[in-house]
């Protein structure tokens, strides 16, 4: 089973998050932010993972810590899910519709830290959600977990359906790159030999 797990305790936040990457599309549990939550669950339901997470946060100042440390955690389990990454696709991209909006995902799990974020979400917030936090959890996310993400936007101005075509492009790359790929016989796919 492709599983990870981790514990993390700070000043600010403390957080138990589980990983399943071979699930059923399953969130549980409460990150005390409603509009992440929703997000998280976008997520788990197109990239069909199961995802079980405790988060205790500062959310008295805000819920910058919160959004970041859940992206830590996740990047740091999906890594550990993901081993050595032999007889994965390692690719994925997708173009994701969501009304007016249009959000092009793509990723590599390369091993290499990067964000390319070109996004323009016009309002500050949706619901009592700070939209700057989306970008800040895909850093954290691609930091911890080694992955190369690009998330473009191509049309759209509704903040929350730009967020969310992000979130469900995302998920819907990540799936296609962590899918095993019978020919490559558990290989992994870098000429290097290593991811």
């Amino acid at each position: 089973m492709r599983e990870g797990i981790i514990a993390r305790k700070t000043k600010e936040t403390d957080i138990r998050l589980s990983l399943r990457l071979d699930g059923h599309g399953q969130y549980t549990g409460q990150s005390g932010c409603g509009f992440l939550d929703h997000m998280l669950d976008i997520l788990c339901r197109h990239a069909l993972m199961d995802l079980e997470l405790t988060c205790q946060g500062d959310r008295q100042v805000d819920d910058h810590h919160t959004v970041e440390d859940i992206g830590i955690c996740l990047g740091q389990t999906l890594k550990q899910a993901l081993g050595d990454k032999a007889g994965i696709a390692r690719y994925g991209q997708c173009l994701l519709p969501m009304d007016e909006t249009l959000v092009l995902a793509a990723l590599d799990l390369s091993g290499r830290a990067y964000l390319a974020w070109d996004m323009q979400i016009p309002a500050d917030k949706v619901g009592s959600f700070d939209t700057e936090l989306a970008r800040e959890f895909f850093l954290a996310l691609v930091r911890e977990g080694d992955i190369t993400l690009h998330i473009r936007q191509m049309a759209g101005f509704n903040s929350h359906h730009l967020i969310e075509a992000a979130f469900k492009g995302f998920a819907r790359a990540l799936r296609q790159a962590m899918e095993t790929d019978a020919r490559l016989q558990g290989r992994i796919n870098s000429s290097k030999g290593t991811l």
